[in-house]
């Protein structure tokens, strides 16, 4: 068979953009997941996991530490929320977010609401 050089061309630009494309997909996850962990911390809401009440700062702390020993279970902000930001990897009861003059809802849902806002209006644009 022979190859035209069009296919070729296009071919090799595929295999160069493919480790760029990852990079950048890797980098835009990372921004979003740090965005979501420090939105946690200022929020000023009390955090909820096993039915304790933790502040803001303190399940910042928690939050990060998870997301340091599971990254690889959360590629992605959408699974980060999911997989390691939701619910108690022990108990599996979900976290809640409490903020003062508001309904109590749990951390996943708020959480998305956050990445919805930073994806609707992300910095630098």
């Amino acid at each position: 068979m022979i190859r035209s050089p069009i296919r070729t061309l296009l071919f090799s630009f595929l295999i160069l953009a493919a480790p760029a494309a990852a990079d950048d997909t890797e980098a835009t996850a990372a921004a979003e997941i740090d965005f979501l962990i420090g939105a946690i911390g200022d929020s000023g809401c009390d955090f909820i996991r096993n039915g304790k009440r933790h502040s803001a700062r303190d399940a910042e702390d928690h939050i990060r530490m998870k997301y340091r020993r599971g990254r690889r279970y959360a590629p992605t902000a959408d699974l980060f929320i999911e997989r390691l930001a939701s619910r108690s990897s022990m108990s599996k009861k979900p976290y809640w977010i409490d903020c003062a003059g508001e309904e109590r809802v749990e951390s996943g849902a708020w959480l998305r609401a956050r990445l919805d806002e930073y994806r609707a209006d992300p910095p630098g644009t």
